[in-house]
Parts: C-alpha cells; sequence; structure tokens
C-alpha cells in the first residue's frame, strides 16, 4: 500500500470551505422554521428504482450465525423515512445525510456521499422551486434560477417534442448526433433513450451562468412525484442543474399509496429485465401513505456535488476527504 494512502484527498483548506457551506444550508432551514431530524441509514425498506441499486446488508441477530441474518439495505436517500415523519406530523424538517449507492464512483461519484434533504407540508410544485432556487442563490450567489419545461428543452436544443416522439424519432436524433445507443433498446427503454439524449447533448450546457431548475418531467419518469393535474403527461418533478451538473432532485410528492405500489412494480419488473436483484416493494412508507400523507414538496440536495460547484472543484475527490478507495 502506498505510504501516502492515509492522507485526504481534500486539502484541509477545501475542507474547511464546505464546513461552511454546511453551516449556510443549516442556517437557511433554521431561520425558515424548518427542525433537523436523524433518520436511520440502515432500514428493511428501500426505493425502488430501476437505476439505483443500494448497499444490501446482513444483519444478524445471532453473531455465531453471520450468514443466517436479515436482509438491510444502506439508504439511498433518506425519503422514505423523512415521508414517514411528515406523514406522523413533522411540517417542516432537513436532514444533512449519508447517503450510499452501489457502483457509483468517478468524477462526481462516490459510493457514499452527503445529501440535503427536505420537506415541507402545504408546498407545491412552485413552492418547491422556488425554495431550492433560494438555497442555491445562498450557496452560489449566482443569481435566483432560471426555469424550463423538459418539453421546451429538448424542443429547443434538439428540436424535438419529447412527449410525442417515437422511438424512432429519438433513435433519428441520437444518429444525427452521433450518440451510442444501444442496439438492443427497444420500446420499454424509450425514457432510457431521453435521458441519454439529456445527459449527453443537453446538460453540459445548463446552468452555466444562472442555475437551472428544470421540470414537468414525462409521467413516466414520475419516480416519487403526483402527475399534473391539468397535464397527465407530464409529473410535477424538477431538478436543478449547474455548470452542466445534475444538483438536485425534487417533487411535489405523490400521496397516492396504490401508485406509488404500481411503480414499485413496474420499476421491479424493469431491474429483472435488467439482470439486477428486485428490491422489497412493500414498505413502512407505504403504510404511512395510506394513512395519510399530507400535501407537500420535497427535494434531495447533493452536497458533494454543490461544493464541488462552490470551490470550482473538478473531482468529488477533491471536496470529501477520504473517497471509497481510501476508506
Amino acid at each position: 500500500m502506498n505510504s501516502n494512502h492515509w492522507q485526504p484527498t481534500a486539502s484541509l483548506e477545501q475542507l474547511k470551505h464546505r464546513s461552511q457551506i454546511t453551516h449556510v444550508i443549516r442556517q437557511f432551514f433554521l431561520v425558515r422554521d424548518f427542525w433537523e431530524v436523524e433518520t436511520p441509514l440502515l432500514s428493511r425498506d428501500t426505493v425502488v428504482d430501476t437505476h439505483l441499486d443500494p448497499v444490501p446488508v446482513t444483519l444478524a441477530w445471532d453473531p455465531a450465525k453471520p450468514c443466517s441474518g436479515e436482509t438491510y439495505y444502506l439508504q439511498t436517500s433518506p425519503e422514505f423515512a423523512m415521508k414517514r415523519l411528515v406523514a406522523a406530523g413533522a411540517e417542516a424538517i432537513f436532514q444533512v445525510a449519508k447517503a450510499f449507492r452501489l457502483a457509483e464512483e468517478g468524477v462526481q461519484h462516490n459510493v457514499e456521499f452527503t445529501l440535503v434533504e427536505w420537506y415541507r407540508i402545504g408546498d407545491d410544485l412552485e413552492a418547491g422551486m422556488q425554495l431550492l432556487s433560494d438555497l442555491a442563490e445562498a450557496v452560489l450567489n449566482r443569481g435566483p434560477a432560471e426555469r424550463c419545461t423538459y418539453q421546451g428543452l429538448f424542443q429547443q436544443h434538439l428540436g424535438i417534442d419529447p412527449l410525442a416522439a417515437t422511438l424512432a424519432d429519438l433513435q433519428l436524433v441520437a444518429q444525427q448526433r452521433q450518440i451510442d445507443v444501444p442496439a438492443s433498446f427497444g420500446e420499454e427503454d424509450r425514457d432510457g433513450l431521453l435521458e441519454i439524449l439529456l445527459s449527453e447533448a443537453i446538460q453540459p450546457q445548463l446552468g452555466k451562468e444562472r442555475p437551472l431548475i428544470l421540470y414537468h418531467y414525462p409521467a413516466s419518469q414520475a419516480a416519487l412525484a403526483r402527475l399534473d393535474a391539468e397535464d397527465p403527461r407530464v409529473a410535477c418533478r424538477f431538478e436543478l442543474f449547474v455548470d452542466g451538473m445534475e444538483l438536485a432532485n425534487g417533487y411535489d410528492e405523490l400521496q397516492d399509496a396504490a401508485v406509488l405500489a404500481a411503480r414499485n412494480e413496474a420499476n421491479n419488473q424493469a431491474r429483472a429485465r435488467l439482470g439486477k436483484p428486485t428490491l422489497p416493494s412493500d414498505s413502512q412508507l407505504l403504510q404511512a401513505m395510506q394513512s395519510g400523507l399530507p400535501a407537500c414538496s420535497g427535494c434531495a440536495l447533493g452536497l458533494d456535488r454543490l461544493v464541488m460547484v462552490a470551490l470550482r472543484a473538478r473531482s468529488i475527490r477533491e471536496v470529501i476527504p477520504f473517497p471509497i478507495r481510501q476508506a
């Protein structure tokens, strides 16, 4: 092992700046009457998403039988537990939490990372986007965020309507832009192709001067957002982009437990097609939603990436002390 392997990859000066940014974030929420919570890193429940892979942990209740325990998951986000608190009556909460995702390593990724996540009862899509814009302005001081719909962004950059385009239309755009697309892609992979076009052809140009909030994602990409009441083709989901990097993902939150159960089933079917293990489709969040989740908006922001942007760092290694290979 390298004799310097013990050293942090981020300078102490960068880590001090990170601490100051975290303090600004905490103060931002506290003066708005949010209170800070802590939720479990380990849970039987986990977000069921086609592309998010949680870290499974075998929790052996009997140390003499370490392989005979129960499967828990290191959380990909504190979302489920925080929404249970909202369902129990917590009106405005935030958390600075560790999260974990398998196979996430690179310039912008680490298996273990930090999220800032928050929820407030009574907020809708508009209020959720405004709060995110205000937070980005408080930390980055680059002005209020611009806004654009998902549909408008694709029409502006690629001349195509993502809500109406066929798979063949999208494949043609990818070919014209010389973007590689798996030959095996079929109709069920339409959203995957949209994501490739967004990340390869559009995203690098987003948020170069002012932050950009992209909203009204296709209904098929709703995740845990509700559909728009006036246009059910789109979901009340929004994301923040700065300097070509996606920093945050938020929702006007889905309240219908039956709809979430159906989405979980569809995501598990998609995972199975990709050869991934399925994830527990039932959860205590579903029980909380059945009991009654108030109308609210929530958002998760990647703290590591936000610090990268604020400090103009080129790699996540410059803003965290010990990436997974040095942990």
